[in-house]
């Protein structure tokens, strides 16, 4: 049962979601990659094969007993779990997620661990829950002696690109990782769900979510992830195509987009896995920043330069 003045349903999720390729030179196929992501010997990895492949780990949990990150400065401790998985895509991209929930208000004393291990991915406050500052100070980013869910993410990471008997360390291409922090909040009556999306420096993206009442935290993950993948498969190949020449040789030429067709192009497939309640939010992504739209226009560049050599050839 639940402390008085306790409220266990969640206000706010917030995540960090890491992306970067698979520092192999071949993707996985499922067998390998089911390997790689069994990170949990008593639990199986999940496996989707339509409309891409894509395998996800166990869910990980890490106790936390920590103070949130603020705008204002306030102090606000919280108690819990975070939960953290790996998702492998294609065999080929590799991503990170941790992510927790939290209630408006929690006790105002401390319980024992296995209070909140019955409650995976939900950090409870001591006290109530200043929704707004934690918020707004979890997408600037953490303070020292503050929560670092980034970390976390990070850590999963490592975890899975340490497993040497799988990888070989020869990627087929260099890429930069990209960060994409996100908190989630239930639009209020009347209010439309929304998504902000900025791009900062080093690789930092931030979302911010306003989602209809009763979706599930899982849901925003997913839209997040989603979100990541198509945001770092934009991003490498735009850095790859910057400043290719035009009147480069052929070999010069393929160097930098054979990998890219080889490796990437296929993945391309915004909202495949997101809930149909939240493609508004997706949708609101496609109409300002035009992701599409760019993607478009990158590969038929790469297809015009492959016809234009091939022809010369």
């Amino acid at each position: 049962m639940s402390s008085p003045g306790e409220d266990r349903n969640p206000v706010i999720t917030c995540g960090e979601v890491r992306t970067c390729l698979l520092p192999t030179r071949d993707a996985l196929d499922e067998r390998r990659a089911g390997a790689l992501l069994r990170l949990r010997p008593d639990e199986r990895v999940g496996i989707s094969r339509h409309p891409n492949r894509s395998v996800a780990s166990p869910d990980i949990l890490t106790g936390v007993d920590c103070v949130l990150p603020t705008d204002t400065g306030t102090r606000v401790r919280a108690v819990g779990t975070v939960r953290t998985h790996a998702l492998l895509v294609e065999g080929r991209v590799l991503q990170s997620t941790a992510f927790f929930s939290l209630p408006a208000a929690g006790a105002e004393r401390r319980h024992a661990w296995g209070y909140y291990l019955a409650r995976p991915g939900c950090l409870v406050p001591i006290g109530r829950l200043p929704r707004k500052p934690v918020g707004r100070g979890f997408l600037l980013g953490h303070r020292p002696g503050q929560l670092d869910v980034g970390s976390i993410a990070e850590g999963m990471l490592a975890r899975v690109c340490r497993r040497s008997r799988i990888l070989d360390h020869d990627p087929p291409l260099t890429t930069a990782d990209t960060h994409l922090r996100w908190t989630a909040v239930t639009a209020t009556a009347g209010e439309q769900p929304s998504s902000l999306f900025t791009k900062g420096p080093d690789g930092l993206r931030t979302v911010e979510l306003r989602l209809p009442s009763g979706v599930p935290p899982t849901a925003a993950v997913k839209l997040c992830e989603d979100l990541a993948l198509h945001d770092w498969l934009l991003t490498t190949v735009a850095d790859r195509l910057d400043g290719l020449r035009t009147d480069a040789d052929t070999r010069a030429v393929l160097t930098v987009v054979r990998p890219l067709v080889d490796h990437l192009l296929h993945l391309w497939m915004p909202g495949a896995r997101v809930d149909r309640t939240l493609r508004t939010a997706w949708r609101q992504l496609e109409e300002t920043p035009g992701y599409s739209r760019q993607w478009k226009a990158l590969t038929q560049r790469i297809r015009d330069q492959l016809a234009l050599r091939a022809i010369h050839l």
